[in-house]
């Protein structure tokens, strides 16, 4: 089982995304037949089956064992990754684009960052994968807390420049077996409590000049 997959095909987002079968996903965690699952949803497991069948089709799920069980065959499946994201890819008509309004200070521009994000690195891992290779990326995930909105101000000022000088000293473009990579950084409120972020609004914060 993979730890994540990418959804880009629409119509496969659509089946992972109906509630019964995104509840099978998550039930399938772990392999089960129909029958158990039946018992844990309280469904019937004819019902559950066809539904099983459909995520199957979409590569959702994968049969992993075959019990025999008296005249019967059980049929156990498990989901094919942990977790599921849909990628903006799912929408392509309408996704977000970074290139149509560059505002570092804008929270929809960062959206727009991280649904290519989102996009690109999906891809990449789709194609690692096929290739029976490791994606080389690097990620920092940390908080910090802020005394004021001017000591936020500083600081993304001085995460700018010295990005800028670190993209200055290692870019090249006349290395001929260099690779490119694309490098985001992003600074946001952090949300509250998990259960409070539902119901509470986010921080909104007026620009510093």
């Amino acid at each position: 089982m993979r730890e994540i997959d990418v959804i880009e095909d629409p119509v496969v987002a659509e089946v992972a995304l109906a509630p019964l079968r995104a509840q099978l996903l998550s039930e399938l965690a772990t392999p089960a037949s129909a029958s158990t699952l039946g018992s844990r949803i309280g469904m019937p497991r004819q019902k559950v089956n066809y539904h099983l069948r459909a995520l199957e089709k979409h590569g959702l799920i994968q049969l992993v064992e075959e019990r025999r069980r008296g005249n019967m065959t059980e049929v156990i499946y498990q989901a094919t990754a942990a977790s599921y994201l849909i990628s903006p890819e799912t929408l392509a008509d309408v996704a977000p684009d970074p290139d149509r309004d560059r505002d570092h200070l804008s929270a929809t521009w960062l959206l727009a960052l991280g649904a290519r994000l989102v996009h690109d690195v999906g891809r990449l891992v789709s194609g690692a994968r096929r290739a029976n290779k490791r994606l080389a990326t690097f990620a920092i995930d940390s908080e910090i807390t802020f005394e004021s909105a001017s000591a936020r101000a500083q600081f993304a000022a001085e995460l700018a420049q010295t990005t800028a000088d670190l993209v200055s000293r290692y870019h090249t473009d006349s290395a001929p077996n260099g690779r490119r990579h694309r490098l985001v950084i992003a600074l946001h409120p952090s949300l509250k409590a998990r259960t409070q972020a539902a119901i509470e609004p986010a921080e909104v914060t007026e620009p510093t000049k």
